[in-house]
């Protein structure tokens, strides 16, 4: 793949737009990611999974860009290869791959989306798919998004022009555990996102849960979605681990 742009989302997470260098298109479903290799500190082959954020509501044609969100992690292998690409620099990659997507028999009536730092990435690509369940089946959406500030809550724009496109179905929920933003309006938390969970009220007969992001929040989010007496299968998870 080759870089076509890049540029700073937050202060440690760069957003990094690639066409196939062979021009083909590089099509996916919503949720999946894509695999960058690499050479590790060692010196062997490894790899690097990233969720695939366009905004995507189309079949990918020929030479159309896919974009991903890369956490910068100091002394990271993957770190050092990103901050050090230009555009027209090419990289070698795997995929898409993955089950992390919205499934077409899905007949929920509200969608919870839970992410902390880059887990928000695979729910970015599937605004167009939630706006279509919205306009075709009524389906509520609550994205429960926590990062410690303001400054790290990437695409935090989008989120919140869905919001406001479709107010009585689409909730933005910022959630902040270090500095708290007084201006991010009515929807806004302090504290972790597990701690908002049963504020939601969870219902088994009704409601889908998607968690991505830090693998603690992850499981404590899974157990605390339990509790609140929601089955196992219809919580969708994926973990993030930023290796160096």
């Amino acid at each position: 793949m080759k870089l076509v742009a890049k540029r700073m989302l937050a202060p440690a997470v760069a957003h990094l737009s690639f066409q196939r260098a062979d021009g083909q298109a590089l099509d996916y479903i919503p949720g999946q990611f894509i695999q960058i290799h690499l050479i590790g500190r060692d010196g062997e082959p490894t790899k690097r999974s990233y969720s695939l954020a366009t905004i995507h509501d189309h079949a990918m044609g020929p030479g159309e860009a896919v974009d991903i969100a890369a956490s910068f992690v100091p002394g990271g292998t993957a770190t050092a290869l990103f901050e050090g690409l230009k555009e027209g620099d090419e990289v070698t990659a795997s995929g898409p791959f993955g089950r992390f997507c919205l499934l077409p028999n899905d007949a929920n009536r509200r969608y919870l989306l839970i992410a902390t730092g880059t887990g928000v990435t695979p729910y970015r690509s599937m605004l167009p798919l939630l706006e279509k369940a919205i306009l075709e089946r009524g389906v509520q959406v609550v994205v429960l998004f926590g990062a410690r500030s303001e400054s790290e809550l990437i695409y935090a724009d989008d989120f919140r022009a869905m919001a406001a496109n479709h107010p009585s179905h689409f909730r933005f929920v910022p959630c902040y555990s270090r500095e708290f933003n007084e201006a991010a309006g009515p929807d806004a938390r302090r504290g972790y996102v597990t701690e908002q969970i049963a504020a939601l009220e969870p219902q088994a007969d009704g409601d889908i849960a998607y968690l991505c992001g830090n693998p603690n929040m992850v499981d404590a989010a899974f157990e605390a979605l339990k509790v609140a007496g929601l089955p196992v299968p219809q919580i969708r998870r994926e973990k993030y681990v930023s290796g160096k």
